[in-house]
């Protein structure tokens, strides 16, 4: 069990935050020719976020400043990285801002970027273009400047990341909508999850594969082979939240994959499969070992199991058993979406194996 910590976990912020703090530092040298200790940012959690430069590049026709990304007590990929902006004056008025080196570029419809566009998030790019057009006005009509956001080796750590998945291809994305990250947020695993399901039904797509990790996912390829990879969701633990923005969105059909751990619940009604959700019923699990013709003292042991993935490994010789379990994931699941939605299970085992498959349409 991890300790209980003894303080409040610590906040950080977004890389939408860092490019503005940096594209001020750049900026602001730029204009006084002197390079900046420090520069304030409003966020849009309405407070200020205060920034130090990791280092100011000036260069004989432009200025590049960089700021790291504290992510706080986030287990954040991006943590430790340098959000870098590179200014200097263009012959057009206005604000002109594009993505460098380690900015991805989005290559697919559906996202909150154009195709083509640099994955500079509405947010951040409404922050960015702010700060410049605020120090612009001092310097009197008529000027133009052109941004460019960079991260060094954003292409490598954009590997850790959903981007490729979703059509961000190149390096990562510029994000934030409150400026500041939470550490351990769920918000932002949910955000990701809508974003997938939007990526999926803007290419086309009525029918998406929802898996519960990246082991799963590997499965359900191998055998779904007739679906597009933007089809491919990982879901994690939410279950629920998941099919009903399917719903929402307009998916016709949802083919849940994963291992009995985590299904065990799911074939409970428990839509939220987290370790410290609802706990996996041993007693249901022997009802349905039961059902599939399992001995008395066979069902006893299921009872006596220590996980679901235990009792999963008793009733290998069972296939029906893996059928059962499928069939209640996916009424639940369909029923969870209040209708209008076919729900197939996938159970696989651990090294691939399919265990099991079963289909319900409500």
């Amino acid at each position: 069990m991890k300790p209980v910590p003894d303080k409040p976990l610590r906040t950080g912020y977004t890389t939408g935050t860092c490019a503005t703090a940096a594209t001020k530092l750049a900026l602001q040298t730029l204009i006084t020719g002197t390079r900046q200790e420090s520069v304030s940012v409003y966020l849009p959690a309405k407070q200020w976020a205060h920034f130090s430069p990791e280092f100011i590049e000036v260069k004989e026709s432009s200025v590049k400043a960089g700021v790291k990304k504290d992510a706080g007590d986030d287990p954040d990929v991006t943590h430790g990285a340098v959000i870098c902006a590179e200014v200097s004056w263009a012959s057009e008025p206005g604000i002109h801002l594009d993505g460098g080196e380690g900015v991805g570029r989005a290559t697919k419809p559906g996202l909150d970027v154009q195709p083509g566009e640099a994955a500079i998030n509405p947010v951040p790019r409404r922050m960015i273009l702010e700060a410049v057009d605020e120090l612009l006005g001092e310097c009197g009509p008529g000027k133009g400047v052109s941004v460019v956001i960079s991260i060094p080796n954003g292409e490598e750590l954009a590997k850790k990341t959903l981007n490729a998945r979703l059509g961000i291809l190149g390096g990562l994305s510029i994000l934030g909508t409150s400026g500041i990250v939470r550490p351990f947020s769920t918000s932002a695993f949910r955000a990701s999850i809508v974003k997938a399901i939007e990526v999926a039904v803007a290419s086309g797509c009525k029918h998406v594969a929802a898996t519960t990790g990246g082991r799963s996912e590997k499965f359900a390829m191998e055998y779904l082979t007739e679906l597009p990879e933007e089809a491919f969701i990982e879901m994690g633990d939410f279950v629920g939240f998941t099919l009903k923005h399917c719903k929402r969105l307009g998916i016709e059909k949802v083919t849940l994959a994963g291992m009995p751990g985590k299904f065990s619940k799911v074939a409970q009604g428990v839509m939220m499969v987290h370790s410290k959700s609802a706990p996996v019923d041993m007693n249901f699990l022997a009802e349905m070992a039961k059902e599939a013709g399992a001995t008395a003292e066979e069902i006893e042991e299921v009872k006596s199991a220590n996980t679901a993935t235990h009792a999963a490994e008793m009733m290998a010789a069972y296939p029906e058993f893996f059928t059962i379990l499928c069939r209640n994931c996916s009424e639940h699941s369909a029923r969870e979406a209040r209708g209008g939605l076919c729900v197939e299970t996938l159970l696989f085992a651990m090294k691939g194996q399919l265990l099991g498959k079963a289909e319900y349409c409500e």
